[in-house]
């Protein structure tokens, strides 16, 4: 098998349950994630943010849809100030405890895993995005943040 990097989209933030949402879509198929896989994932999104704590209310999430019958919902919430919170959900892949193999079927996995190599490339952005906007300032500006995404183009070859 030879490794490729796979189209990265990012849409839109959004808000659920009081949280800002960045987005990040992952996927090899050029007409991008299917909306039906798209709704799914998101409609299960409320149930894997955490408790307010204080900290600024944002997230940033991967949605990748595998080559196979996968699909991938990460949700990377910041907490305590500088700390990263993650809850994961699955869907059509029964190597991880789906029911089947359809990928609006989303369940959270039983692994202790935070990514593959295609959707890892956004956490260290948001990484220096949060430090940039959040914790260097004097004044932490959230709005910066929220509009700090990487671009669309492709999950590697960043400098």
């Amino acid at each position: 098998m030879s490794f490729a990097e796979k189209l990265l989209t990012v849409p839109p933030p959004i808000t659920v349950a009081g949280r800002h949402i960045k987005r990040y879509h992952v996927t090899a198929d050029p007409a991008g994630i299917a909306p039906d896989v798209e709704e799914a994932a998101y409609a299960l999104l409320p149930g894997l943010l955490p408790e307010p704590d204080g900290t600024p209310p944002a997230t940033f999430v991967v949605l990748h849809r595998g080559g196979d019958s996968g699909a991938y919902l990460n949700a990377y919430s910041w907490v305590w100030d500088n700390v990263l919170h993650f809850r994961c959900a699955a869907a059509g892949q029964p190597v991880l405890g789906c029911p089947d193999k359809d990928p609006t079927h989303f369940t959270e996995p039983a692994v202790p895993w935070i990514g593959c190599v295609w959707e890892l490339p956004p956490i260290q952005h948001e990484r220096d995005a949060w430090v940039r906007h959040l914790l260097a300032p004097e004044v932490p500006d959230l709005a910066a943040y929220l509009a700090d995404s990487l671009s669309t183009g492709t999950t590697g070859g960043r400098a």
